[in-house]
């Protein structure tokens, strides 16, 4: 039988599974622009910037998924 703890691992571990989706992506975005910098140099900082910009959107859904994560852990 799993006790009500277990259930809170169980649901904290598939929580923890959005984190999948954006680690790929930033590993996906990061390759795509390192590149563009290659075929372009002159143009990095511009590709560098939007670049931050779509780590940072793709990176709140993991911290999203961490928060959700903990509350199930800690409060339920």
């Amino acid at each position: 039988m799993i006790t009500d703890a277990g259930l809170q691992a169980i649901g904290a571990g598939l929580a923890m599974l959005g984190v999948i989706g954006p680690g790929i992506g930033i590993g996906m975005l990061v390759q795509g622009a390192l590149q563009a910098i290659g075929r372009n140099p002159d143009a990095a900082g511009q590709i560098q910037s939007n670049m931050i910009l779509g780590i940072v959107f793709a990176e709140a859904l993991g911290i999203y998924a961490l928060v959700v994560a903990l509350l199930i852990t800690f409060v339920g």
